[in-house]
């Protein structure tokens, strides 16, 4: 197995939303995610405002990241961590989104992470936005489908990026951008108020949408293209060691079959699903195979003068994704079907599943780290990967997850893989290292991290922390770089 870089970014990630807590306190405004409640495997997560004391509500307690950052960075020193993907609430910088003066506490209280996490000599990823948009955009201005929240976004990266200048040094401008090309996408990202579905944001439950509907999601994400690029151009002009990338959810799949019609519907979801977005942020311009898409399906982006220039000069510097199953696309409507992180289509005969359906593909990984890398050449940083499965705190403080150690295993060595194959693979960031609510269901149950957060789907629980078994393997692995015997 080929040696992992020298400096590699061994990390682990969370999101502000899904592990912050701290919702209406330290002058931060409510955000979309805020008024999301709780669901599971068998019912979707809804949106109930005004907030309805007789539901809970994940994000406003989340992992209590707010109060216990300083207990959760030690732990992360202890893991030996050399990067953490985090993310910034917008709403707890500007907690409307377009107020004229950023708010103190919220400065502060990232600042006091970023220094506890230089003490360690752990490096952040910050993510400007994560399914948090300041609900207040959305409720004002109907969410990205306003060009004026360009402007409100610029201004508050600006104002991050310049804040924690010496501090930062990586950003991320969107999460999984990609998912607005779905309808899930049109309110837990692009915040659009008026084709949200107050009864339900799971895709199989979401109703179909209209040509303009649509319009309205791909308009809001090419507002989104042309603030990542402007805060790209901004960001470089103000310090050209910045590094700025784009963060692109893995909706990968394979053909079910080798018939033509299924190849040419894997070719068609794959450019459209997943690469459409990174072209733009890479190529600075919109793929040629979106024309007819946009065409066949009466889809009207409403752009103005100029537009194209700002994403020529907005290119980001380099690439993340997230990974953490495959589906398979056919045009046969009589096969089993599978489920994951927006991934929905076929079941692979050939893989197993998780408590969630979700199925593991580890070689799927190094397919399509070699798949990003050919097309766009810049180093890459799986910035999401992790099982999520219900593990058992013991009563001696022990859990234990053989699972999970299994699955980041076999990752890992097909990350090594795609090294050996020429890949630039620069870091590893796997998905809610200290345990955080599920963003799909809004669940507790569902656990990614290595280190167990003592919180329940209804509210209770101690918070504390406790570290698994695959706490001290990963541990090990980052200890000796990923060699072979430590995996």
């Amino acid at each position: 197995m080929t040696k992992f870089p020298k400096d590699f970014f061994w990390g682990g990630a969370t999101a502000a939303n899904q592990y912050e807590g701290g919702w209406n306190e330290g002058g931060k405004g409510p955000t979309v995610a805020d008024y999301l409640t709780a669901g599971n495997r068998k019912q979707v997560r809804k949106y109930k405002n005004p907030i309805d004391p007789n539901q809970i509500y994940p994000s406003h307690k989340a992992s209590d990241f707010y109060h216990r950052y300083k207990e959760d960075i030690k732990l992360m020193a202890e893991l030996g961590l050399k990067m953490y993907r985090m993310s910034i609430s917008w709403a707890r910088i500007f907690p409307n989104g377009d107020d004229e003066k950023p708010n103190q506490e919220g400065l502060d209280f990232y600042r006091d992470v970023f220094q506890e996490l230089k003490k360690y000599n752990i490096e952040p990823l910050v993510t400007l936005s994560h399914y948090e948009l300041p609900f207040n955009l959305a409720e004002k201005y109907d969410g990205w489908v306003n060009r004026k929240l360009i402007d409100f976004y610029v201004s508050y990266s600006e104002t991050v990026i310049k804040e924690y200048h010496g501090l930062v040094k990586y950003w991320l401008t969107f999460n999984e951008i990609n998912s607005v090309t779905l309808p899930t996408g049109g309110y837990f990202n692009a915040g659009i108020m008026s084709i949200a579905n107050g009864e339900g944001f799971g895709p199989e439950e979401y109703p179909k949408e209209t040509p303009v509907e649509v319009s309205k999601r791909f308009t809001a994400l090419h507002n989104q293209f042309l603030a990542s690029a402007k805060t790209v151009k901004m960001a470089h002009d103000f310090d050209s060691d910045l590094q700025i990338g784009c963060m692109i959810g893995g909706l990968t799949s394979y053909p079910l079959t080798p018939h033509p019609d299924d190849m040419l519907l894997f070719q068609k979801q794959l450019n459209n699903q997943l690469f459409f977005c990174a072209d733009v942020h890479n190529y600075g311009e919109y793929p040629y195979y979106m024309e007819r898409y946009f065409k066949e399906n009466e889809i009207i982006i409403t752009k103005v003068s100029g537009d194209d220039e700002i994403l020529k000069d907005g290119c980001v510097d380099f690439v993340t994704f997230s990974y953490y199953s495959t589906g398979c696309l056919t045009t046969n409507d009589d096969v089993d079907k599978t489920k994951g992180n927006l991934v929905f289509g076929a079941k692979n005969p050939y893989l197993e599943t998780s408590e969630w359906g979700w199925q593991i593909d580890p070689k799927g990984i190094r397919y399509f780290l070699n798949e990003f890398y050919r097309r766009y050449r810049k180093p890459i940083i799986i910035s999401e990967n992790g099982l999520g499965a219900i593990d058992t705190l013991e009563e001696d403080g022990k859990v234990h997850d053989p699972y999970r150690i299994d699955y980041m295993k076999q990752h890992i060595e097909q990350m090594g893989e795609a090294i050996e194959d020429g890949v630039e693979l620069i870091g590893y960031t796997p998905w809610g290292i200290i345990d955080i609510t599920s963003m799909s269901t809004g669940e507790m149950l569902k656990r990614y991290g290595v280190v167990y957060v003592d919180a329940h789907d209804d509210g209770t629980g101690s918070f504390n922390r406790y570290k698994k078994d695959s706490f001290d393997w990963y541990r090990n692995v980052i200890k000796h770089n990923g060699s072979a015997t430590s995996l």
